[in-house]
């Protein structure tokens, strides 16, 4: 099985709540595929190379890694020149999500990346496991209506991003994140 780990730069540390699922996909030998940005993927890579763990690829546009705390196998994904930004990173993070058997993705709620993410893995039909910072709670995302349900929680701005990268158009009246079922899963 394949995990894909992820989350925003802007987060300062992991909860306790998701260090232990980490825990759990340690002790099942599941490969962790990682992205290179700061934030959450460095905080990810950290606690994986704290724990000697080596069931691990760290994905990185055009192969260059900004963080490979583990020294662990970089799996290379062409980007076309002249491609940058948002849509440079976001290329490696399709292939995860493409490779990917499901995800666990760690959401403030204002992510983008976190939320394209989510937004790929669920239109391949792939689970996603999602600790929402804001709620301090798990949420577990299996349609693109259920991620949908989680980012209009988020407010209209969100609610028009998930909008944006999906396609799916957004109501200022979606039911809240609170309605979204909880789910515990391996990971």
């Amino acid at each position: 099985m394949k995990v894909f780990i992820a989350g925003p730069r802007a987060l300062k540390s992991l909860d306790s709540a998701v260090e232990e699922r980490i825990c759990n996909i340690i002790h099942q030998n599941i490969t962790v595929l990682v992205g290179d940005a700061n934030g959450v993927d460095k905080m990810i890579q950290s606690y994986l190379g704290n724990a000697g763990y080596q069931n691990v690829a760290v994905y990185a546009s055009n192969g260059a890694a900004r963080n490979n705390i583990g020294n662990w196998n970089i799996q290379n994904v062409p980007v076309k020149d002249g491609v940058t930004g948002f849509d440079f990173y976001a290329a490696k993070d399709k292939a995860m999500a493409d490779d990917a058997d499901c995800g666990f993705m760690i959401w403030n709620g204002k992510s983008k990346g976190t939320l394209n993410n989510m937004i790929n893995l669920a239109k391949q039909d792939k689970t996603v496991l999602v600790y929402f910072t804001p709620h301090k709670k798990f949420y577990h995302i299996k349609s693109m209506e259920a991620a949908q349900k989680l980012a209009s929680a988020c407010g209209d701005d969100v609610g028009r991003l998930f909008e944006s990268l999906s396609g799916h158009p957004h109501s200022a009246h979606e039911a809240a994140a609170e309605q979204i079922s909880l789910y515990h899963t391996a990971i």
